[in-house]
């Protein structure tokens, strides 16, 4: 954040009121509203050796205050991150196709049925028709 931004929200925070200064005019305003604020870690890890001033690089007396702050950690685990990453993609893949040929074929199930003549037929992926079951042997 940079040092003027940090200095405008300080004052609101602090004093609720927010100064302005355009073409000549010169006005402070009431400021009555609530601050919902986010903060990635620096370098994009949380450092837990490290305070919450220290680690999203905002001084104390700013953080002081807000009323509520919540920390939320995402701890690495690499099968967990690739089984949501494979989810995320396939999902927007697949988005409103609903139960179309390229769905069921994603899901890689091959479904039986039964013919007129009660006969064994298999519905395949590699052909995308029917086989009769003799045949199939």
């Amino acid at each position: 954040m940079d040092e003027s931004d940090r200095t405008a929200i300080h004052e609101v925070m602090e004093q609720q009121t927010v100064s302005i200064a355009k073409a000549g005019i010169v006005a402070t305003l009431n400021a009555r509203a609530a601050v919902l604020a986010a903060a990635n870690p620096l370098y994009g890890r949380y450092n837990r050796k490290k305070s919450l001033s220290e680690n999203v690089n905002l001084p104390n007396s700013l953080l002081s205050r807000f009323d509520l702050m919540f920390l939320i950690l995402d701890t690495p685990d690499v099968d967990r991150d690739m089984a949501l990453a494979r989810h995320v993609t396939f999902v927007h893949q697949n988005e409103g196709l609903g139960n179309t040929a390229k769905a069921k074929q994603d899901t890689e199930v091959t479904n039986v049925i039964l013919d007129d003549d009660d006969e064994e037929m298999e519905d395949t992926e590699e052909t995308g028709g029917l086989k009769s079951g003799a045949a199939a042997s």
